[in-house]
C-alpha cells in the first residue's frame, strides 16, 4: 500500500496462468513458475477516493476565482470602455479588443498596432499608437 497526496492507492500482483498450448503438452510446459515475469501483471484496485469521485450524490464545490479571473474594480476611464465598474482582467482585455474591432481602430497596414481614440488615450497613457502586446501592461494601473 502506498500513500500519495493523502489518497490511498493499492496495487496487487496477480498471477496469470500460462497460455494453453495443445501441441506442447509436455510435463515441463505444464509446470507453473510464479516468478516468471510473463506470469505477473499489475492490477490497480478501486479505492474509496476513486469510488467517491464517481459517486453522483457528492456535491462539488466551485472554486472562487483568483488572480486574473477575479473581478476587480476599475478606474472611471477604463469603465467608459468596458462598461462595468468591476470586471476580471481577462474579460477587460476581451472587451477592449471588442471596442477596438467595433470602432475599426487597428492600423490597416500593420494590424498589430492600435490607433487610439480619445477613450483609449485615457487608458493607454495618452499614446497615439499602441502595440497589441502593450495593452495588457498598460491596463494594469486601471485596476484598483
Amino acid at each position: 500500500m502506498a500513500l500519495s497526496s493523502g489518497i490511498f492507492s493499492t496495487t496487487f500482483l496477480c498471477v496469470d496462468t500460462a497460455p494453453f498450448r495443445s501441441s506442447l503438452l509436455s510435463p515441463s510446459s505444464l509446470r507453473f513458475s510464479p516468478h516468471h515475469p510473463a506470469n505477473l501483471r499489475m492490477v490497480r484496485a478501486a479505492t474509496s477516493a476513486t469510488a467517491a469521485s464517481s459517486d453522483p450524490t457528492t456535491t462539488t464545490k466551485t472554486r472562487e476565482p483568483r488572480g486574473i479571473m477575479k473581478p476587480r474594480p476599475v478606474s472611471p476611464e477604463m469603465q467608459d470602455v468596458v462598461g462595468v465598474p468591476e470586471i476580471p482582467r481577462t474579460q477587460a482585455l476581451k472587451r477592449i479588443w471588442a471596442y477596438i474591432k467595433e470602432h475599426d481602430l487597428q492600423d490597416p497596414q500593420n494590424k498589430r498596432d492600435i490607433l487610439c481614440d480619445e477613450k483609449l488615450k485615457k487608458i493607454f497613457e495618452g499614446k497615439e499608437r499602441v502595440g497589441f502586446l502593450e495593452i495588457a501592461k498598460l491596463i494594469g494601473p486601471h485596476f484598483l
